[in-house]
């Protein structure tokens, strides 16, 4: 269907191909670390590879560099027309009354849906596919916060939708909203805190332990904030639904758009080649998706619905609001012997998220007496999201920074106190480390950073011209996993090869990553290789999200491969007049695209000859793989770990505050694509320094309105805010995990930025702030 619709409208072919790679060009080896520690055997990936873990830029780059790439919000078909919703102005309440009759009549206005005209939406059916906001759009006349959507106008175009749409007048029944961020000591919304991790008593170890520290840690909710707005496109034709979605999961996306819309998943196909970052707010079906399609379905035409970037603020998601309060104890000596974490995040009204910061917990520490609880609190806002790192990022933020204060008790080096309480195992689950280096990271990074220069004496360290340097640092980690996955692999007649996976690239380098694996098994150069992905019709993939994308395609896309090969080694010896008569497939081998004698440089057949002299169209093999919380992943516990460290300037004359230098040490096993990984890091890095000293929600108490719903209000790092940033990989494969040993690196590297800066912001000013973000008002005093 989707070819059929391009055909028709004529589009471009360059605009929608999809990317190739561009050879290796000037690409380096990554530097390699010898395997220490509790490295398993060889993996089934051994053999060298001028392609795997070199620096090699990325395949689709000439596609955004030239403006080729087609993002959802750039597709175009005939009679398309634009929707812009109706969004609530108060933040509880009812409708009373939507007046349409005045609106309908403007220039360009097709229809105007509200709740009582919308079509039918469905909540999605248990095990159907996951979203934040489980309520459809226009589900009834209930307003839960502001900015819900209340109506959508659908006109010719989108000046004309939008001017209809803030020219629709609605009258509300207001009832009392809450938005406080209060959330520890308010009504929760369930009777009972949830317990995530309990051993031991930490109440008896804590009241009787030598040197303790109790505090509470509190961060703003803050918005996702890519460049490229939520979209939806709708095409509806019969009965079955196209949709061009900004999306981080086009599988999920179909799946729960296809129960929510009431038709059989086959009906529905969700295609998104490109995106233009999500930081996970893209993750999962927002409402405006629903509505374009409810609206297509309605009208028989294509419906485009661009979310406004005051809108992003409202309706599709934020990291919420969280409060948590933290209990450290430890021996005179530094062992830990108690680690307390209890949280509370706000949630909406009606829906249940979960930010679950104790992930890192109850692992991150040798600690005998552990008790992790969290709970929600309901407030009118709109629907909480995932957002880079959920859970663990924040959750970090609070036992780093805490951990940094009872080294200040104990007049212990922080970086010590980290080393002295390193654990054997994962004395939560009492498994194994399928591959932990969190000492290497810390050790590394010290000594690149140049720790061991540091006085711990507040104020103490000054640069020539006299600004005061505060130095901090904390450990990082997040969850190692991998996702079902299927994968195909063309070998063709023209001599490339075609590589299919239902996954997506978000900006990570997915495409590039693909390719890699392809051309390590063929031996085909990058730019004979086409990726393929973000389409639901393909064999299904991995959800962008959990840094989990690599590690699942890796064993999918290189047994696809391998059986490409296999195949087509076993065709080339039964090819007329092949010069591999008599020969077992098991002697040939692929070098530089051409299939050989092994180890012999002798006589040898291209891909694309074998394929043409056989008279196929193409060798096909396919690969599947399982996820890590399946079988053959329950002796171990997979995670990634890592160290950062921060400089901060502080001119107390002029109370100006700087992030200057960050050095960070990722345990992320082996790195597939040093160029991808290290952009992912720095990426972010800088989101830290947001996230430490300038993100943040806020909202009119009066009316429950995001104040700061743009990028002039809502203050996002810049040029001028960026460090100097160093990123080393300490590169230890993780075979455990998948056969390149690989894991995910976008989430981890914002993992312990936050309480780092916060501590260097102590060393330097002598003032311990304990809420993101950090204000310079906060730092007045000392100014």
């Amino acid at each position: 269907m989707v070819e059929q619709q391009q055909t028709q409208t004529k589009q471009n072919n360059m605009q929608d191909k999809q990317p190739q790679g561009q050879g290796q060009g000037q690409a380096q080896p990554a530097p390699q670390r010898p395997a220490q520690g509790n490295q398993p055997p060889s993996p089934p990936l051994v053999r060298d590879s001028n392609v795997i873990g070199v620096a090699t830029p990325r395949i689709e780059g000439p596609l955004k560099t030239t403006g080729s790439a087609k993002y959802s919000s750039d597709f175009h078909f005939p009679d398309l027309l634009q929707a812009w919703p109706v969004c609530a102005t108060v933040a509880s309440g009812t409708i009373e009354n939507i007046d349409t009759s005045t609106v309908s009549k403007m220039p360009g206005v097709v229809a105007v849906y509200t709740h009582e005209n919308i079509g039918p939406l469905y909540r999605i059916a248990p095990g159907a596919g996951t979203l934040n906001e489980k309520r459809p759009p226009l589900e009834d006349n209930t307003v839960y916060y502001y900015g819900q959507y209340v109506a959508v106008v659908v006109a010719q175009t989108l000046e004309q939708a939008r001017a209809a749409a803030e020219a629709t007048k609605v009258t509300y029944k207001k009832t009392p909203h809450d938005i406080s961020e209060t959330l520890i000591g308010t009504k929760l919304s369930t009777p009972e805190k949830r317990t995530v991790s309990k051993r031991g008593d930490t109440a008896a170890a804590f009241a009787a332990a030598p040197v303790k520290h109790d505090a509470v840690y509190r961060l703003a909710g803050e918005t996702h904030n890519p460049i490229e707005l939520h979209a939806s496109l709708a095409v509806y034709k019969d009965g079955k639904f196209t949709l061009y979605e900004t999306t981080q999961g086009v599988m999920n996306h179909r799946s729960v758009m296809a129960s929510m819309l009431g038709v059989p998943k086959e009906n529905v196909q969700v295609i998104t080649r490109f995106l233009g970052s999500g930081f996970g707010g893209k993750g999962w079906p927002w409402p405006q998706a629903f509505l374009a399609a409810a609206c297509a379905r309605n009208l028989g035409r294509p419906v485009k619905l661009v979310v406004s970037r005051s809108m992003m603020f409202q309706s599709v998601g934020h990291r919420p609001v969280v409060e948590q309060h933290i209990q450290l104890a430890a021996s005179t000596d530094g062992k830990l012997t108690v680690v307390g974490q209890d949280w509370v995040n706000h949630t909406s009204m009606t829906d249940e998220y979960n930010e679950n910061c104790g992930e890192a917990t109850s692992f991150m520490y040798s600690c005998p007496n552990v008790l992790v609880t969290g709970a929600q609190a309901r407030r009118n806002v709109g629907t909480p999201g995932p957002m880079r790192g959920p859970g663990a990022v924040p959750g970090i933020y609070g036992i780093e920074s805490a951990m940094d204060e009872l080294a200040i008790k104990l007049k212990m080096d922080p970086v010590a106190l980290r080393l002295l309480n390193e654990p054997s195992i994962d004395e939560e689950s009492k498994r194994p480390f399928s591959s932990r280096h969190l000492k290497e990271c810390l050790t590394v990074g010290a000594e690149k950073f140049g720790w061991a220069k540091r006085n711990p004496a507040i104020g103490s360290m000054k640069n020539a011209d006299g600004t005061i340097i505060g130095w901090g640092m904390a450990a990082a980690s997040w969850i190692a996993v991998r996702f079902e996955t299927e994968a195909s692999v063309q070998l063709r007649r023209d001599g490339t090869a075609r590589v299919v996976c239902g996954t997506q690239d978000i900006g990570t380098g997915t495409y590039t990553v693909i390719a890699q694996l392809v051309s390590h098994e063929t031996s085909l150069p990058l730019d004979k290789i086409e990726v393929v992905i973000g389409d639901s019709s393909l064999p299904p993939g991995p959800l962008s999200g959990g840094s989990a994308v690599t590690a699942s395609v890796v064993p999918a896309v290189l047994q696809a491969a391998q059986n490409a090969v296999r195949a087509l080694l076993s065709v080339a010896p039964s090819l007329p007049n092949s010069p591999f008569k008599g020969k077992q497939a098991a002697e040939l081998e692929m070098h530089d695209g051409t299939v050989r004698i092994k180890g012999q440089a002798g006589t040898s057949l291209s891909t694309g000859q074998i394929v043409q002299n056989a008279r196929l169209e193409s060798v096909n093999g396919d690969g599947k793989s399982g996820p890590s919380f399946g079988p053959g992943f329950q002796d171990a516990s997979f995670h990634s770990f890592g160290a950062q460290f921060v400089e901060v300037t502080w001119r107390p004359e002029i109370a100006q505050l700087r992030v200057s230098r960050v050095v960070s040490v990722m345990d992320v096993g082996k790195i597939m694509n040093p160029t991808t990984a290290r952009n992912q890091v720095e990426g972010a890095i800088v989101m830290g320094v947001g996230m430490a000293l300038l993100e943040g929600n806020e909202y009119d108490q009066r009316s429950g309105a995001p104040i700061n719903s743009n990028l002039a209000d809502y203050i996002v790092p810049v040029n001028a805010d960026c460090p100097k940033i160093d990123v080393t990989f300490v590169e230890y494969p993780d075979y455990k995990l998948n056969p390149a040993g690989a894991r995910g690196v976008g989430e981890i590297g914002l993992a312990g930025v936050a309480p780092a800066i916060a501590s260097a912001i102590h060393h330097a000013t002598g003032t311990r702030v304990r809420h993101l973000p950090i204000r310079i008002e906060d730092l007045l005093t000392t100014a």
